[in-house]
C-alpha cells in the first residue's frame, strides 16, 4: 500500500497498477550522484502531462520537476521501455479475455466516398468565380 504525501490526481497511476507496470519500468542508475526520484511518480507525472495536455514546464509543484520527468519520457521512449510495456500489457489483457495475445488482423483505411466522376468542374454558390470586384459581405475592406 502506499502513502501519498502529495494532492492524487486522477492520471495517477493505482497499487495494482504500478504493481502491473512496475517490473517493466528500468530501475534508478546506481551511479546517481543526487537522490533518485521515485518511479512511480516520475510515471504519473508522465501520464499527467498525456491526460492534461499541459506542457512539460507547466506540471504541478507536487510532481517531480517536469524536465526530469521530460528526460525519463524521452530515454524511455528511445530506448522502447513504453513499446516493450504497452506489447506486455496488450498481451496480458488479451489473454485475460481468452484472445490471443496477438491481433491477427489489421485495418486497412481507404476512401469510403468515392470522388465525383465529373472532374475539373467547379460547383457552389458562385462556381468558383473569381471576381474582380468585393465581395458584397467584405465591402468595407479595401482590396489592396
Amino acid at each position: 500500500m502506499s502513502v501519498w504525501h502529495r494532492k492524487r490526481y486522477p492520471s495517477d497511476l493505482t497499487d495494482e497498477q504500478w504493481d502491473l507496470l512496475s517490473p517493466l519500468i528500468p530501475g534508478p542508475n546506481e551511479f546517481s550522484p543526487r537522490e533518485p526520484i521515485k518511479r512511480r511518480e516520475i510515471v504519473n507525472g508522465i501520464l499527467y502531462v498525456l491526460r492534461t495536455g499541459c506542457s512539460w514546464r507547466q506540471m504541478p509543484h507536487d510532481l517531480p520537476n517536469g524536465l526530469t520527468v521530460y528526460h525519463y519520457f524521452r530515454l524511455w521512449s528511445r530506448d522502447g521501455t513504453w513499446e516493450k510495456a504497452m506489447t506486455i500489457l496488450r498481451r496480458r489483457v488479451r489473454t485475460e479475455l481468452g484472445r490471443d495475445p496477438e491481433p491477427s488482423a489489421a485495418i486497412i483505411d481507404s476512401q469510403s466516398i468515392k470522388t465525383s466522376p465529373i472532374r475539373g468542374t467547379e460547383r457552389g454558390f458562385d462556381a468558383g468565380k473569381k471576381s474582380g470586384d468585393a465581395n458584397v459581405t467584405c465591402s468595407s475592406i479595401p482590396k489592396v
